[in-house]
């Protein structure tokens, strides 16, 4: 230690301080949001704020899990200011960022939520623990919630449908639902393949003798686990009309329209709960598992067509493959053509797929095979496994054999291209020939009256026949060279109109129903991200948006950005009374399209 110079010494010690004043810089605590009263099954805020940073940190929420943690978006809180007194500049920065998240409490009472860990640039920080009191509502025979389960015994696997109503008998604000088995772990939950016409709307309905407004919605649910699965009873809580007061506070504030002189509407939350659902979960038995199942519950049907059904070896023949028979198609796979011996032994089958559609009910496959010899007589039969939920049993659904009628194909020789080969003129015709030549008397007789194509093709007779097919020829060559497109074109122009596109659909957002500001917020945000960078655009996340937008353009700002607006509009999905979607909201995400735009292009 002696040894080593002292300058080494030195750096180590400031090093030490500089790293220790650095991380001193940065404080990070954590608060409720408390100018209201929380309630059962309402969310509430909770904030991270990092004081000394201007950006987002690594937040591990695994302490408030059970909370339901939801992200409510980030903002940038910095300040710069400056000052001059007697001609000297003083600049003072104030970093600050706050991280807010959505939580769900389910029992009244005080609570403390524990410390998370935030981890900004390699450095964990931990927040305080923060206390909240949430309060039982009171209830209410104007807010009425169904929630039922389309089986109530099914197996691994099996989908079934959670369908939620709820009725509502006069005016509220505010409402929030919670449904714990969509948090439970217990299932995968998907959404159904085709909605209902009431599917996210409101609509009026006559509810035990009373007209109410029902608004309704459903979920498929794919149970992970065998056993009985108990239901905790889902929640909605709502604010209600309870009467009209004179607001003090703000005699002519925003509820100013509400009523006269500072007369508004007064709320009041309320709460109600549905019935507890059990639903039992049978294991799928190993004895009688046929080859090829992948997990499909249910009772499906498989049917196959072709077209054409007369070809010669080689021609390409559409086979088309529908399959059915339940109500929940998303988990079907592509059928696998080549491993049925006859089909991979008899046709060629590309390994490129099509995606495939859902029409009427089925869920088709389109696939182009070819015949490689004129022996094949038929296409063999498509089978499908699947465990019959009915029959409690394993089975196997097998589309019918299809005939063909394939013939070889023909080997074009020399022959055939150059045409038959050449064959003298016979006596009689020369004859002929003479004869018809004796008949000229005059100097005709010695004029060459052989055929010309290149004279006649220039005759006033000929010209007028080959002239029209000829511009039209041009014609149509000349729009086929300027209008030709290619996979690699029509992609570039699909960039190209991006951002114009997207930017026509956001400026329409306002007009549309409040219910659906959101939710139409957020797909557009993701097309315009999946037809810019060629990304798929049902697939795409908030965070994939994020990671894509900042790879193009290295803005973190607004890749954050982005990503938070989508998140926000995801998080309402079930707030559907009040949004926040409003013009100031669409100007700026019209802005940050352009800003990628601009970036992008640079």
């Amino acid at each position: 230690m002696s040894g080593l110079p002292k300058y080494v010494f030195v750096i180590l010690i400031f090093t030490m301080l500089w790293a220790s004043k650095a991380t001193a810089r940065v404080r990070v605590f954590a608060q409720v949001e408390s100018s209201e009263d929380t309630y059962i099954g309402q969310s509430f805020s909770y904030h991270i704020i990092i004081d000394g940073e201007n950006k987002a940190g690594q937040v591990d929420m695994t302490p408030l899990s059970k909370y339901n943690p939801q992200s409510a978006g980030n903002r940038d809180l910095s300040q710069t200011s400056i000052r001059i007194i007697n001609g000297r500049r003083t600049d003072n920065s104030i970093k600050r960022y706050i991280m807010s998240y959505s939580l769900t409490a389910d029992r009244p009472g005080k609570i403390s939520l524990p410390p998370v860990t935030v981890t900004i640039d390699g450095t964990r920080y931990k927040t305080n623990p923060v206390e909240v009191n949430i309060l039982q509502p009171g209830t209410t025979d104007q807010l009425e919630l169904e929630v039922t389960l389309s089986e109530e015994q099914c197996y691994v696997g099996q989908p079934i449908i959670m369908t939620v109503k709820f009725y509502r008998f006069s005016n509220i604000r505010d409402y929030q639902f919670n449904l714990p088995a969509l948090q439970s772990g217990d299932f995968y939950v998907e959404e159904p393949d085709e909605a209902s016409v009431a599917q996210g709307k409101e609509y009026r309905v006559t509810r035990g003798g009373r007209n109410a407004i029902l608004f309704s919605f459903s979920k498929v649910l794919i149970p992970k686990y065998a056993g009985k699965i108990n239901f905790e009873p889902a929640s909605i809580s709502a604010e209600i009309a309870v009467g009209r007061g004179r607001s003090r506070d703000r005699p002519f504030g925003d509820d100013f329209f509400d009523g006269f002189f500072g007369s508004r509407t007064q709320y009041k939350r309320f709460l109600v709960s549905s019935e507890p659902l059990n639903l039992n979960v049978l294991p799928l038995p190993e004895e009688g598992k046929p080859q090829g199942f992948y997990g499909l519950v249910g009772q499906y049907t498989i049917s196959a067509s072709a077209t054409p059904t007369k070809v010669n070896v080689g021609d390409p023949i559409t086979l088309t493959i529908k399959i059915g028979g339940v109500n929940y198609l998303k988990p079907i796979q592509w059928p696998a053509l080549e491993e049925i011996p006859e089909l991979a032994e008899n046709f060629k089958i590309p390994s490129e797929k099509a995606s495939p559609t859902i029409e009427n009910g089925y869920k088709v496959f389109t696939q182009t095979i070819r015949a490689n010899n004129d022996k094949v007589t038929e296409i063999p039969s498509v089978q499908l496994a699947y465990f019959d939920a009915e029959k409690g049993a394993y089975s196997v659904a097998k589309s019918a054999p299809i005939k063909l009628e394939v013939s070889p194909t023909k080997i074009l020789t020399g022959a055939d291209l150059e045409g038959k080969e050449f064959t003298s003129v016979n006596k009689e015709v020369e004859a002929i020939k003479k004869g018809l030549s004796a008949n000229y008397e005059d100097l005709d007789a010695l004029t060459n009256q052989a055929f010309s194509p290149l004279v006649a093709a220039f005759s006033s007779g000929y010209a007028s026949i080959w002239a029209g097919p000829f511009a039209l020829l041009v014609f149509s060559t000349l729009i086929k060279f300027f209008t030709h497109t290619t996979p690699e074109k029509l992609a570039a122009k699909r960039r190209r109109s991006a951002s114009g596109k997207a930017i026509r659909e956001l400026k329409k957002i306002t007009s549309a129903d409040l219910h659906q500001r959101n939710e139409s917020l957020a797909s557009i945000m993701k097309q315009y991200i999946g037809e810019r960078f060629d990304k798929q655009t049902g697939s795409l996340t908030s965070d994939d948006c994020f990671e894509v937008i900042f790879a193009a353009t290295k803005d973190t700002h607004s890749a954050e950005r982005y990503k938070e607006i989508i998140a926000d509009c995801e998080a309402a999905r079930y707030a559907f009374v009040e949004t926040n979607i409003d013009q100031k909201k669409i100007k700026e995400v019209v802005k940050l399209v352009q800003t990628i735009e601009k970036k992008v292009r640079k």
